[in-house]
């Protein structure tokens, strides 16, 4: 099995057809066509069958594939950093971060990152943790910064605590229920939810039901956090960030947090990675760069 082949069976998976695959990889489409045809001979198995579209794989080849898109990525990353050894500051790193540790992490952590590798590429992809980890798991992401789940986490990752998170009802300044000091007096607002958050089946649900009150039905669910403050801004709907959000400027200017009385939630950040997989130097090197700045926010008392 060589390893042009797992490239070329990826390709034509990744692709949907193997014009499409070849095109790609700047072959021909019999060299790839061959390349499929030889693996799947060594593996006595077929992998890939046509149809209209293009291919779709059989089953042994929806088994198959994973592990080899997994196998493929590490020989890729070995390949990348044998390259890049006594090169000082290349390499790459992919990165997925939630709303709190985007906004509040990620800059200062990417520049103090290329100050170690200026010459590195990267990569960022905004998403809540629970979107994220699949990426994680298949190694498209190399991190994932965001809420730990409640429950264990997944064997399959680790996690490292950053910091811990007050979660604050918040709505736009002027609000007509801005004096609210109390939870049931919200309870018939309009509300936004994140999948994270939720009011159904959430910890903000559980503190409806200790006050007596049936949670309020989410209008909108929205997991952006930009689009998450936009709504608030310009709307009457009413929301739950964490604190720590408040204090960007754009959620500063334009939102207010509802104080009120009930003791809210708090929520733990951290960085995720694989449990099983060594972290490529510059994905360490990017791994504590957003630990030293999440340090630093602790001595400043901004976490």
């Amino acid at each position: 099995m060589r390893l042009t082949q797992i490239r070329d069976f990826i390709a034509v998976v990744e692709s949907g057809s193997i014009r499409a695959a070849a095109r790609t990889l700047g072959v021909s489409q019999p060299t790839v066509t061959k390349s499929v045809r030889s693996l799947e001979r060594e593996l006595h198995i077929q992998l890939l069958q046509r149809n209209a579209r293009g291919v779709v794989l059989t089953p042994p080849g929806r088994a198959f594939y994973p592990r080899a898109r997994a196998a493929h990525v590490q020989l890729r990353k070995a390949e990348e950093e044998a390259l890049e050894h006594g090169r000082a500051g290349g390499g790459s790193v992919s990165l997925g971060a939630g709303p709190a540790t985007l906004v509040t992490i990620v800059p200062e952590a990417v520049a103090r990152f290329r100050r170690e590798f200026p010459g590195a590429r990267v990569r960022i992809v905004e998403g809540l943790a629970h979107q994220l980890l699949p990426a994680l798991g298949d190694e498209t992401l190399d991190l994932v910064l965001g809420v730990r789940p409640a429950g264990e986490v997944n064997p399959q990752f680790t996690f490292r605590p950053l910091f811990r998170s007050e979660l604050a009802v918040a709505a736009r300044r002027g609000h007509p229920l801005r004096h609210a000091r109390s939870l049931v007096e919200l309870a018939g607002a309009d509300w936004l939810s994140t999948s994270t958050l939720g009011l159904a089946g959430g910890p903000m649900e559980r503190i409806f039901v200790a006050a007596g009150r049936e949670p309020p039905r989410p209008v909108i669910r929205c997991d952006s956090y930009n689009t998450l403050v936009s709504l608030m801004a310009r709307t009457d709907m009413i929301g739950v960030l964490q604190r720590r959000l408040l204090k960007e400027p754009f959620a500063r200017e334009w939102l207010q947090e509802l104080p009120v009385k009930e003791a809210l939630p708090a929520v733990i950040a951290g960085v995720f990675a694989r449990t099983d997989t060594p972290l490529t130097r510059a994905a360490a090197a990017m791994a504590k760069a957003v630990v030293s700045v999440a340090r630093s926010m602790k001595a400043e008392g901004g976490a």
